[in-house]
């Protein structure tokens, strides 16, 4: 025999859903319906300039990150070993934070520091640091002006001045 339910009891069954609040489930629907129509936005309505993939090449440096003893990261230009900029203790966050993300693929499949990185600026403006020994690659305009002048500054050619300008416009 089955016993009678309480009003509260009835009232509760209409808030939930397998004992989970409503209000809950639907907001987590509506998560996974909007993750799915960014997705395929970003997918399909991105520009086409936010891809490497044929472009031209404009500038480039090969560059290697070293730690001195005083907690500075120094930047040298592979090709001809020359210290190209110094990040002082404490600051250049981006940089440091960047740097020590590819390196972080690098230790895992066991290849040392002397190997360098590429920095890459493309015909479109975008500007990518690169590693050729693990595929990997950042796109640093995703990270906004700031961050970007952080690495332009080590391209050779001026390089910052044109990338400065190409967003002054936009």
């Amino acid at each position: 025999m089955e016993l009678p339910r309480s009003p509260e009891a009835i009232k509760l069954d209409k808030e939930t859903i397998a004992g989970v609040p409503r209000g809950m489930l639907y907001a987590a629907f509506a998560l996974i319906i909007a993750s799915i129509v960014l997705a395929y936005a970003g997918k399909h309505y991105l520009p086409s300039n936010m891809h490497t993939d044929e472009q031209t090449l404009v500038a480039s440096r090969a560059i290697r990150f070293v730690d001195a003893l005083d907690g500075a990261v120094l930047v040298y230009d592979n090709t001809t070993n020359e210290q190209i900029y110094r990040v002082p203790p404490g600051s250049g966050g981006f940089v440091r934070g960047s740097m020590r993300s590819l390196a972080r693929g690098r230790h895992q499949r066991g290849v040392g520091a002397d190997v360098p990185f590429y920095l890459i600026e493309w015909q479109n403006g975008i500007v990518t640091l690169d590693d050729s020994t693990t595929g990997s690659h950042i796109v640093l305009n995703a990270f906004g002006h700031t961050n970007l002048d952080a690495f332009a500054i080590l391209l050779p050619q001026n390089a910052p001045a044109r990338i400065r300008a190409e967003h002054a416009a936009e």
